[in-house]
C-alpha cells in the first residue's frame, strides 16, 4: 500500500509519499500560479504523478490519497468548494483524481480536518484523542478531535468558528465572515485598524498612532502586530480585542468539548504566539473551571506542514476504514 498526502493552500500545492507510520518519504511543491478550476485540478494529479514516478510506484500498486483544501468538503459526493479559488464552488475533485490515479482510493477532507490530524499524528497533539486546532489566518476555522474522531456534521462546516457570536449588539460589518472572524482573523485585524484610522482622521487627531502614516485600507495585520510592539495605543486597543475573543472563543470549544489541549495555528500564530499565556488567562475567565483546568493551550508545532501532514494522516486513517467511521 503506497499513501499519498496532498495539501491545497492559497498559492502552492505540497505533496508527498508517506510511510503508514506518517513520516514522509518524498515531498513535492508546486506554485498555483493564478491557476483556476480544472487548471488546479490538473495540477493535482500532476504531483501524484510525480511523486509515484520519482518513488518508483507502478499503477498496479494500491493507492490511499489524502487531500487536504481551503474550503469544504462534501463526504458524500468528494466534491468541494474552495472560495480563493475560482469554479471550485462544487468542484467534483474526487472523482477526477480517481479517474486519473489508477488503483487508487481518494479521500477529500477540510483544511480543519487536516491540521487537527497533522497535530494529532505528528505534531503537538501527539496521543491526544481530544484536541482542538484553532487556525487563524486570512480566516478562523477549528478542527475538532473528540474520543479520537474528528468531527464533521450534517453536511461537513463543523468548526467554523469565524462565526461565532462573541460580543452584542449585531453589527452589519459582520455579515461577511462573522463577528470573531472580523476581529480576530488576520483580515478582521487589518479591517478593524482601517477603522479606527479613519475614525481619527474624521476626529481631526494625528499623531496619535504610527499607523496612521499608512493609507488605512494598506494597514496590514503585520503591520498592527508591528505597531503593537513599538507600544502604539491602536495596535493596542486592536489585539487586546483580538485576544479577548480568542480566549472567549476558546473558552467556548473547551466547556463544549472538554479537550485536552487546545493548538493555536495559522499565519497569525505566527506573531501571535506570545500571546498564548494570556489568551489562556482570559479563557479561565469564562470556561467551565474543571475543564478549563485541565486544557493546555499551545502553539503549533507544524507551522507549515500541519495540512500536508494531516492528509497524509486522512489517507492512512481512510484506507484503515477509521477516519470518522466513513
Amino acid at each position: 500500500m503506497i499513501y499519498l498526502g496532498i495539501d491545497l493552500g492559497g498559492t502552492k500545492i505540497s505533496g508527498a509519499l508517506f510511510h503508514e507510520s506518517n513520516s514522509v518519504l518524498i515531498r513535492e511543491t508546486v506554485l498555483l500560479e493564478g491557476r483556476e478550476g480544472r487548471e488546479v485540478g490538473a495540477q493535482i494529479a500532476k504531483i501524484c504523478k510525480t511523486l509515484l514516478l520519482n518513488g518508483g510506484v507502478e499503477d498496479d500498486v494500491r493507492k490511499c490519497i489524502g487531500i487536504c483544501v481551503p474550503g469544504i468538503a462534501y463526504s458524500k459526493t468528494g466534491n468541494v468548494w474552495c472560495p480563493n479559488i475560482p469554479g471550485w464552488e462544487n468542484y467534483p475533485l474526487r472523482d477526477e483524481i480517481t479517474a486519473q490515479i489508477p488503483n487508487s482510493k481518494v479521500t477529500v477532507e477540510s483544511d480543519r480536518t487536516a491540521y487537527i490530524l497533522g497535530e494529532v499524528s505528528m505534531g503537538a497533539a501527539k496521543g491526544c484523542n481530544n484536541a482542538i486546532f484553532v487556525s487563524v489566518g486570512t480566516g478562523i476555522g477549528a478542527g475538532i478531535l473528540i474520543d479520537g474522531r474528528v468531527l464533521h456534521g450534517a453536511s461537513d462546516i463543523v468548526g467554523a468558528t469565524g462565526w461565532m457570536a462573541l460580543k452584542p449588539m449585531y453589527k452589519k460589518e459582520w455579515d461577511a465572515c462573522g463577528c470573531f472572524e472580523s476581529h480576530a482573523s488576520g483580515t478582521g485585524i487589518a479591517m478593524q485598524a482601517a477603522l479606527e484610522l479613519k475614525k481619527l482622521a474624521k476626529a481631526g487627531k494625528s499623531g496619535v498612532s504610527v499607523l496612521q502614516m499608512l493609507e488605512p485600507e494598506s494597514v496590514s495585520s503585520r503591520d498592527v502586530f508591528e505597531a503593537y510592539d513599538k507600544g502604539d495605543p491602536v495596535a493596542k486597543k486592536i489585539l487586546d480585542t483580538a485576544i479577548e475573543m480568542w480566549g472567549m472563543a476558546a473558552a467556548n470549544l473547551v466547556s463544549l468539548f472538554n479537550p485536552e489541549m487546545v493548538i493555536f495555528g495559522g499565519g497569525i500564530f505566527g506573531p501571535a504566539t506570545k500571546f498564548i499565556d494570556a489568551i489562556y488567562r482570559e479563557a479561565q475567565k469564562w470556561a467551565q473551571p474543571v475543564a478549563i483546568k485541565q486544557c493546555r493551550f499551545v502553539a503549533t508545532e507544524l507551522p507549515n506542514d500541519a495540512g500536508l501532514y494531516g492528509a497524509g494522516s486522512i489517507a492512512i486513517l481512510s484506507c484503515m476504514n477509521n477516519l470518522n467511521n466513513k
